[in-house]
């Protein structure tokens, strides 16, 4: 009979890479993982690992045992939720990743009233923007991830995951206090579509947007600056280098010689959850989200949207990324770990150390064709509100 632990060190080394990565991901050592793999081999009675350069590389039997160790952990997931659904307890662990001002802006108030209504949850946060949490959600590093997407550019979601929406979060624009448009009670985008613009950093999703919107414009975009923290690009706005976009969620303070400009047409980034299918019946990821949806209305004002329904209730199930199918007992599900993601490869199928023979290409957060729903308009607090300046640009 086949290991389940070692069916799962093999899928971490064919998800990540490696053995040594595959070690750091599982929390052992990388002895413990080729120990693991060398005793699969007996069991298997075949070869799962031969070397190729300096690194490693799946046999054809191997990739063989991947395909089902991915079914297998699903379903074992799967399971797991649907105990805990059953015993009704919020209890165990999730690890959850944010972008830095929904870390900021909502995730204080909300860890701290899990900790006092359900202290045998335990909640692990890590900062990350959406392009590297959803795949890591995908492919079950991560329970959860807090994501976002624009009202004019909504993100994909990827096949086997489920979302709920936390909140709207209005923008607006902030100039440096010599520009021409500075007096303005509101402007329209284009209008500064020729301006130099600061960003958050190339690789994330904000600058990513920010480029493809000014670009909608037929104007190429001047992003003179990049700065990960919103306070550092405030700065630069005071400094006139340039504007930036300002949300709302978790602002920091603003320089009292920067304007804050209100859009003529609103522009607003949706905040919202996003977890495995096989998982969607867990209790803690209930409470997990109606609690940030919690700290949302009370730093928004906006009302509370009823949480999504991965109890055993027959539900209206939460928007599913394409290819899902609905699950045994109301929540949805699809086929096991059909929508895992693995880093993309090279065009020699080499993938960060082990090469896949075939090099079956991986999938980026922004794959799908899933429409995105929004919530109800969100009726932000002024523009000229905040508190500390550490707040990340995202």
């Amino acid at each position: 009979m086949l290991d389940l632990e070692r069916l799962r060190a093999l899928h971490a080394v064919a998800a990540h890479g490696s053995v040594s990565a595959a070690a750091d991901v599982l929390h052992v050592t990388t002895s413990a993982v080729s120990q693991q793999l060398a005793k699969l081999e007996r069991e298997t009675g075949q070869k799962l690992l031969e070397r190729h350069g300096r690194g490693v590389r799946l046999t054809d039997a191997a990739e063989l045992l991947v395909t089902h160790a991915e079914r297998i952990l699903s379903l074992v997931e799967q399971a797991q939720s649907d105990l805990e659904a059953h015993r009704g307890a919020v209890v165990g662990q999730l690890t959850v990743a944010s972008f830095p001002t929904a870390i900021r802006g909502l995730f204080p108030p909300a860890l701290a009233a899990l900790r006092a209504e359900h202290p045998g949850l335990r909640v692990l946060l890590r900062e990350l923007d959406p392009m590297q949490s959803m795949p890591l959600v995908a492919r079950g590093d991560l329970d959860v991830a807090v994501v976002q997407d624009w009202n004019n550019d909504p993100l994909p979601l990827p096949e086997g995951l489920q979302k709920g929406i936390i909140c709207d979060d209005l923008a607006d624009v902030a100039l440096p206090p010599d520009h021409p448009l500075a007096g303005r009670d509101e402007i329209e985008l284009k209008e500064l579509a020729g301006d130099p613009w600061i960003s958050s950093s190339e690789e994330s999703i904000c600058c990513d947007w920010l480029i493809r919107t000014l670009r909608s414009f037929d104007s190429e975009p001047r992003i003179d600056h990049m700065a990960y923290e919103f306070a550092t690009q405030l700065s630069l706005v005071a400094a006139g280098l340039g504007n930036t976009i300002l949300p709302r969620l978790g602002r920091c303070d603003v320089p009292p010689e920067i304007s804050v400009v209100c859009l003529k047409e609103p522009l607003s980034r949706r905040v919202f959850a996003v977890w495995r299918e096989e998982a969607a019946r867990r209790p803690a990821i209930r409470a997990t989200l109606d609690s940030l949806r919690a700290a949302a209305a009370s730093a928004t004002g906006t009302p509370r949207e009823p949480s999504p329904h991965i109890t055993s209730a027959p539900p209206v199930a939460p928007e599913r990324g394409p290819g899902a199918e609905p699950l045994a007992g109301g929540a949805g599900a699809r086929s096991p770990r059909q929508g895992v993601r693995r880093p993309e490869r090279s065009a020699s199928g080499v993938q960060g150390g082990v090469h896949r023979p075939g090099g079956r290409g991986g999938s980026s957060p922004h794959t799908g064709s899933s429409p995105h729903t929004g919530s109800s308009p969100h009726t932000g607090s002024s523009p000229h509100t905040g508190s500390s300046p550490h707040t990340g640009a995202s």
